[in-house]
């Protein structure tokens, strides 16, 4: 399927998860791009931001419920999915019965959805999580050891697995990465274990000083908002015919310890200070990759980040601290 005028001009998007970290700002990039009232945003929540309520239509919807998923895609002429909601790892682990529906049996439903009613094609994030203790840590490759240790793993390997599965049984178009740590300045994150690098800039903002839950030498795989919405909408666009892989492809941002973090901050807001005391996200992270090998992506899609530490950190602050002195910052 090609990316030209005539084929974005049919194109209906029907966002799940839309209130999400990645999902907010996923909707209204789409929105710019297709039209607000071709962009259909979804969530359980019965309160959507006035940005997402007002800019396009908004439904309640509940991934579990597999009815409700059909009457929505049928309602709103619904063409292609992005299916981005989900229990994220540190609420997986303390509700793993929860995280197990939501991942599994939504990302089956809204799978089920598209070959049954033969949808264009569908977006399926996974994750880092995806790896485990026995994974190579330092430029994980693309094809390697996935033993992941907690449920939100578990569930993103399975789903990259029934993904799969759904492109060579049936025919769906079905396409997915595998997110690093995201952070932003515009929605906040929802329960992950890479969560500190998004609160570490909003507590340094606010009051110059933080409490970080994971090790100061902790290093893990990052990605800045606009890379994120970049490399999801790329793969979308990409030829089905250049894809070899699908739904699991690795892409990398940037890579950095807590500390480097702390010390990046500590350079553009003088006096910040950080402690480090681990909480159960430690352990969580410690199964992650430093680093990631994405070398498939940029041969099969044309993968590029455009956002290193310093570049992201100074947009972080520069943009936080002008919503500091307006009253809007929040959290």
């Amino acid at each position: 399927m090609g990316t030209d005028q005539s084929i974005q001009d049919k194109t209906r998007i029907l966002i799940t998860g839309a209130l999400g970290q990645i999902g907010s700002e996923l909707t209204m990039k789409l929105r710019e791009r297709f039209g607000g009232e071709n962009v259909v945003a979804s969530d359980i929540k019965t309160d959507p931001k006035p940005e997402i309520r007002d800019s396009g239509p908004y439904t309640i919807l509940d991934v579990t419920d597999p009815e409700g998923i059909l009457a929505a895609v049928k309602k709103y002429g619904i063409n292609t999915i992005y299916h981005m909601s989900a229990i994220l790892s540190a609420t997986g682990e303390k509700n793993p019965a929860l995280a197990w529906k939501v991942n599994i049996n939504g990302t089956r439903n809204i799978l089920d959805a598209v070959r049954d009613l033969d949808l264009n094609r569908i977006f399926v994030p996974s994750s880092i999580a995806v790896f485990g203790p026995e994974t190579p840590r330092d430029h994980t490759p693309q094809e390697t050891i996935l033993l992941p240790k907690t449920m939100y793993g578990i569930t993103k390997v399975a789903g990259e697995l029934l993904c799969d599965y759904y492109v060579k049984k049936f025919g769906v178009d079905v396409r997915g990465v595998r997110y690093p740590g995201i952070i932003s300045h515009k929605t906040l994150p929802g329960g992950g274990t890479t969560d500190y690098a998004v609160e570490i800039f909003y507590a340094a903002v606010k009051n110059g000083h933080y409490h970080c839950f994971v090790k100061k030498d902790t290093v893990l795989p990052m990605m800045y908002m606009p890379d994120c919405l970049k490399a999801t909408m790329d793969l979308m666009d990409a030829e089905y015919h250049n894809l070899k892989h699908h739904s699991s492809f690795n892409i990398s941002g940037m890579s950095f310890s807590a500390g480097d973090l702390a010390d990046e901050i500590r350079r553009l807001i003088p006096g910040f200070s950080c402690d480090f005391k681990p909480d159960f996200r430690q352990n969580i992270a410690d199964t992650w990759p430093k680093s990631i090998d994405d070398t498939p992506a940029h041969e099969e899609w044309g993968w590029a980040p455009g956002y290193d530490l310093p570049r992201m950190a100074e947009e972080m602050i520069s943009v936080l601290s002008q919503r500091l002195a307006e009253g809007t910052l929040g959290y």
